[in-house]
């Protein structure tokens, strides 16, 4: 003790003094890490950093993490819901609950394991992109802060219109789709569907899923190739990666940058194939953001700085507002992505509405 010695108390002064210290913390008069109670850790769950999206996923919520002064743990589930589901537990387990998640669930049904066990534990999760529809924020209230997605029917349809126009709006269409149960993969293909009932002229020739995956396109590619040969005229792909993986067996014939080919998400490499011409059209959805205000949502409402239970439902599950990506913009989105910035504290700055199940 600075000003006395311990010595000088009696032992029945220093238990009142210690018991009058244990009600000061019981009611926030003492700091809890004063009584060795551990900060609380930053998580984030997502597929793979062999993705560009979600390497700038996750520098993202390291930024947020440091401007927060909190520890930070990437989780990836490699395609695997079963280690996705195990990760997440056990960090709940290790930190007993003291844990803020935001978790980009591998399948749909992951993440009503995910979010009945954040709830039980008394951690706090934000969702981005996947969750069945009859799973809602406000029935795990306040631990399921948040819901954040885009809307995948407008965005595959703007980038399906892109590939048609580019077409002459008549040919023969390949297609690539993501994971087969999916959300965003669910409603990208529905786009898809929309814009083509407005072209006529262009024929779907086939529709295979590629589990988001380049190396699982570029021998779907290769196939078609062989199989429609000059029948395909232009090709759709739901996400970046698999465009890429298509390209990649465009290149091999020769075709790379001849025949259109339009992606989603916006990634670094997309981008560039986009800018070099063997990329027509994405969508640029700003992972950076994602990753970290998703935490920001989460770490907010367990401070109780945000009261989720007494928001709107528009603000609990929301669409964000995406950029569509042409040669017209390119450069710009690229600039924006080369020096990523966010607010942080804004947490609805990039709110488009709330979201709509078809």
């Amino acid at each position: 003790m600075s000003s006395f010695d311990r010595s000088t108390l009696s032992r029945r002064q220093f238990m009142k003094l210690g018991a009058g210290a244990a009600v000061a913390a019981a009611s926030g008069g003492l700091s809890s890490l004063a009584f060795g109670a551990q900060p609380v850790t930053l998580a984030c769950s997502f597929r793979s950093l062999t993705s560009p999206y979600y390497v700038a996923f996750n520098k993202g919520a390291q930024n947020f993490a440091k401007n927060a002064g909190l520890s930070y743990v990437p989780l990836t589930t490699e395609g695997s819901s079963e280690k996705g589901i195990a990760d997440v537990r056990a960090l709940l387990q290790k930190t007993g609950g003291n844990l803020v998640l935001n978790v980009d669930p591998n399948d749909s049904a992951d993440a009503r394991v995910i979010v009945e066990a954040c709830a039980k534990a008394g951690a706090f999760v934000t969702t981005i992109w996947n969750k069945p529809k009859d799973l809602h924020p406000w029935d795990y209230n306040p631990n399921y802060v948040a819901h954040l997605s885009f809307d995948g029917v407008a965005n595959g349809e703007a980038t399906a219109t892109e590939l048609f126009k580019s077409m002459g709006g008549k040919g023969g269409v390949v297609a690539l789709g993501g994971i087969f149960s999916n959300v965003p993969a669910i409603e990208r293909k529905a786009g898809l569907m929309a814009a083509l009932k407005k072209f006529p002229g262009i024929e779907l020739l086939d529709f295979q899923v590629a589990d988001w995956d380049s190396q699982k396109a570029f021998p779907i590619m290769q196939a078609w190739l062989t199989r429609f040969n000059s029948k395909i005229k232009g090709v759709w792909a739901a996400n970046d990666d698999m465009a890429l993986g298509a390209i990649e067996a465009l290149r091999g014939e020769g075709l790379a940058g001849q025949l259109p080919v339009s992606g989603m998400d916006g990634d670094q490499q997309g981008l560039a194939a986009l800018k070099a011409g063997e990329m027509n059209s994405t969508v640029y959805f700003d992972p950076y953001w994602l990753g970290g205000i998703g935490l920001s949502m989460g770490l907010e409402a367990k401070q109780q700085k945000l009261q989720v239970a007494s928001l709107s439902k528009d603000k609990r599950e929301m669409f964000c507002k995406p950029t569509l990506v042409t040669k017209a913009n390119v450069q710009q989105v690229m600039a924006l992505q080369a020096a990523p910035t966010a607010d942080w504290n804004n947490l609805y700055a990039r709110v488009a509405g709330p979201v709509v199940y078809r």
